[in-house]
């Protein structure tokens, strides 16, 4: 739609799928479609998506993932989509029941949904599926947009930031703007065909119900396309093995930007949307799997078990084994401001409760044992996450305050675990908390031992890439230093964090990249990552070996009230 690399390319398709989404009014249009499913139908009901769902679809302008659309242009699941969930999960359920391969599964749920190899009477189905269409007013649930115009059509966005180049990892954000529906509801449609009884109409609706709970359309793995009968609420969803409430404050989960153009700047002004998304916990449990996982394994058995557990493309397609939810997503906090307006606010807030469970991929094609150590490594992997970082754009810092130095008024990002489960209790001391975390680690590298059938030894770790003063590998290896300290706060700073400012400082605004990172010349990502725990800090440090970061690590030392490493294991 514009020349490669136009002045304001990327802020005009920006702003004109923001256009697209804010002026779009399908109401009268829908309300028309699910006019006609009731008087089709002989049932219908509602499904609701707690999140977000994209089915179907193709590539629009400028190679833009649009969601399925109808002839006339309006979001809908097409009757065959709704139709291959139903089957699928009743092929599921018949599998389990009665110990049969998916071959005589599909084959015995001819006489409800048909097969080309059955008799005659069951060679078709006997339910027909409608076009599934959002309903255009519902009740509003707090948190929720005001989506009864567009049927829940919403701007989306995905980004890659790590990406496998060879065997190396590269920091590489690449935004990409697509369309979704954003907690639609929608009215599903059911009639008998010829031969149909109500007793057959009700049991594909029972795996009609059950097969969209477990997902329908694209990345159902990682919070996408879930949908639960309106009205009705999941204690607990399939395989599911972690559910964790959480707060998160400082520089929140961003969804996509919407931009302002000003012609007094002759340029786009930018402003993100905060919103919980589970794409992004998913993200940052795939990072650090693999930093963890490049101490121990060699390069290509991390790319082949990290594109088992989260899912993959290339090499090979493969569906992940973890399926990662939230659920109660909101803003409890708007961030501030970026301007005097913004200052003496409170930092920015988002809760929610991240849910993790074992995907129907894991359940039905792994071994009870590999399940088992599924569960244990994402158990740990979890606890480890919310306790060397953050998420989302602050995620290298804890929450600061710059409230004497001008916007943005706050930095960094403080993930913070509300479970009661003393799995997440921690101690006071700085050497109980060194020793829990180790023990976190050992079963965390158990249960990638037991998925890879290997002995690893954690305590010899290997060493992935040579290391240098402005090159260092994102890897938990032989170079790499956790640990774990207390000290005296400075400037509204926790120790950790002021010891890194003041060593890392090089002029008024301006921080040595190859310790704090910075974005002059390209962006370099910190090789540092700090968690605050109130009581204490942990302080990731890759390529520790070398100065600047080794210079770091001796003066956190020297100065600190209380000091563990945790790792290299001792």
């Amino acid at each position: 739609m514009r020349a490669y690399g136009a002045p304001f390319r990327d802020g005009t398709k920006v702003d004109l799928v923001h256009r697209a989404e804010a002026d779009a009014d399908y109401s009268s249009r829908l309300q028309v479609l699910n006019d006609r499913i009731k008087r089709i139908a002989n049932d219908t009901f509602q499904v609701t998506c707690p999140w977000r769902i994209r089915v179907g679809g193709a590539k629009g302008p400028e190679s833009m993932l649009l969601p399925a659309f109808d002839h006339l242009g309006i979001p809908y699941i097409p009757s065959s989509t709704l139709r291959g969930v139903a089957r699928a999960q009743a092929i599921r359920e018949l599998m389990q029941k009665h110990n049969l391969s998916w071959e005589e599964a599909d084959k015995a749920v001819a006489p409800w949904l048909g097969h080309l190899e059955a008799e005659d009477k069951d060679s078709a189905g006997k339910v027909i599926f409608l076009d599934a269409y959002p309903v255009p007013t519902r009740p509003q649930r707090q948190g929720d947009p005001d989506n009864s115009r567009t049927g829940g059509l919403a701007v989306d966005i995905a980004n890659n930031i790590w990406k496998w180049n060879g065997q190396n990892l590269e920091y590489s954000p690449n935004p990409n703007l697509f369309f979704s529906l954003k907690q639609a509801t929608f009215l599903i449609g059911l009639r008998k065909g010829p031969g149909c009884t109500d007793e057959m109409l009700a049991q594909v609706k029972e795996w009609l119900i059950r097969g969209l709970e477990q997902g329908v359309g694209s990345q159902v793995n990682t919070g996408y396309g879930r949908l639960i009968q309106t009205g009705k609420t999941l204690s607990q969803y399939k395989g599911e093995f972690l559910r964790l409430p959480f707060k998160l404050k400082g520089q929140l989960i961003h969804g996509r930007q919407v931009v302002n153009w000003r012609p007094d700047k002759n340029r786009y002004d930018n402003k993100s949307i905060a919103e919980v998304r589970p794409v992004a916990f998913k993200n940052m449990l795939r990072y650090w799997f693999q930093t963890f996982a490049l101490g121990v394994l060699p390069v290509k058995q991390v790319q082949e078990w990290e594109g088992q557990l989260f899912g993959a493309i290339t090499p090979q397609q493969k569906h992940s084994w973890i399926h990662v939810d939230l659920l109660k997503g909101r803003v409890t906090q708007p961030e501030p401001e970026p301007n005097q307006a913004g200052k003496g606010k409170p930092a920015g807030r988002q809760e929610g409760i991240l849910i993790l469970s074992l995907s129907e991929e894991c359940q039905n094609y792994a071994s009870k044992e590999k399940q088992e150590a599924v569960q244990k490594l994402f158990r740990n992997l979890t606890w480890m996450l919310f306790h060397l970082g953050g998420i989302g754009q602050g995620a290298r810092r804890p929450c600061y305050s710059r409230q004497n130095r001008g916007a943005p008024w706050w930095r960094g990002s403080t993930l913070i675990p509300e479970s009661e489960d003393s799995f997440w209790d921690l101690p006071e001391s700085v050497a109980e908390f060194q020793k829990l975390f180790q023990r976190r680690l050992v079963d965390f590298f158990a249960a990638l031992g037991a998925l890879s059938e290997q002995a690893l030894d954690p305590r010899n770790p290997c060493s992935f890439d040579q290391v240098a003063r402005e090159r260092w590998p994102q890897a938990v290896d032989r170079n790499c230093q956790i640990v774990v300290c207390s000290g005296k706060e400075e400037f509204k700073k926790p120790y950790a964090l002021a010891i890194l400012h003041q060593l890392g400082r090089q002029g008024e605004g301006r921080y040595d990249k190859f310790l704090c990172g910075g974005v002059q010349g390209g962006v370099v990502p910190s090789p540092v990552w700090i968690a605050n725990l109130d009581d204490y800090q942990v302080v990731t440090v890759f390529g520790a070996t070398v100065d600047p970061r080794k210079s770091y690590l001796e003066q956190l030392r020297k100065n600190a009230d209380d000091f563990g490493i945790i790792w290299p294991l001792r």
